[in-house]
């Protein structure tokens, strides 16, 4: 074999295991490409999962936490000028689901600024106030977010307003004026309970009176 035969060969070999060698090496940067998409991939789709978890954690505690708050048990705290307590500590009387519910029934059918015309059922405000001995001549009415408006017991003989826990015989929730709901006759008294300071009186979402 000729010196230029030895050399060719050799120049064949080198390109033969460059070649080898550069195959070897794209093989190489294909497949860290491959595992770098699929550990890429795989961290996307633990987020996208733990992401779904936890909107799914938070729509079921809000879902619960708002069927706690609609599902809460009728309950009336009175204080003020009253003569009888259950509550020594905090000189209250707190009626309870029970209590409000074995207080004679009485409804009201009418239109509100808010309702069709419906019958409203619950105890007359003078028969809570009966009970607690009160001695006041002016109701404040608290609500559950912490609104207050004034109104004369007066009314309690003129109109004969009610403590509504039910309207058209379905309970009252929070989103829809519950869990007690103060009702007064407006379609029979149109002249004087229709208007803003008529619609003022429709007190919703009660949880307190203070007897004045």
């Amino acid at each position: 074999m000729t010196k230029v035969s030895v050399a060719v060969n050799d120049r064949k070999g080198a390109y033969r295991g460059a070649w080898w060698g550069l195959g070897l090496l794209l093989a190489f940067v294909a497949w860290s490409m491959q595992a770098q998409a699929q550990a890429q991939a795989q961290a996307q789709a633990q987020a996208q999962a733990q992401a779904q978890a936890q909107a799914q954690a938070q729509a079921q505690a809000q879902a619960q936490a708002q069927a706690q708050a609609e599902s809460l048990p009728l309950s009336l705290d009175v204080t003020g000028k009253i003569s009888k307590t259950n509550d020594a500590a905090h000189q209250r009387y707190h009626f309870t689901e029970a209590q409000l519910l074995a207080l004679p029934v009485h409804s009201i059918t009418t239109a509100t600024t808010w309702t069709p015309r419906s019958t409203f059922t619950g105890p007359l405000l003078a028969d809570i106030l009966k009970s607690v001995g009160a001695s006041g001549s002016a109701v404040e009415i608290h609500t559950l977010d912490d609104y207050t408006y004034t109104i004369p017991v007066s009314d309690c003989d003129r109109y004969g307003v009610v403590v509504a826990y039910s309207m058209n015989g379905r309970r009252l929730k929070i989103r829809d004026f519950g869990p007690l709901f103060l009702i007064y006759p407006r379609d029979a008294f149109p002249g004087e309970l229709m208007g803003a300071a008529g619609d003022a009186k429709f007190v919703w979402q009660i949880k307190a009176l203070i007897i004045k």
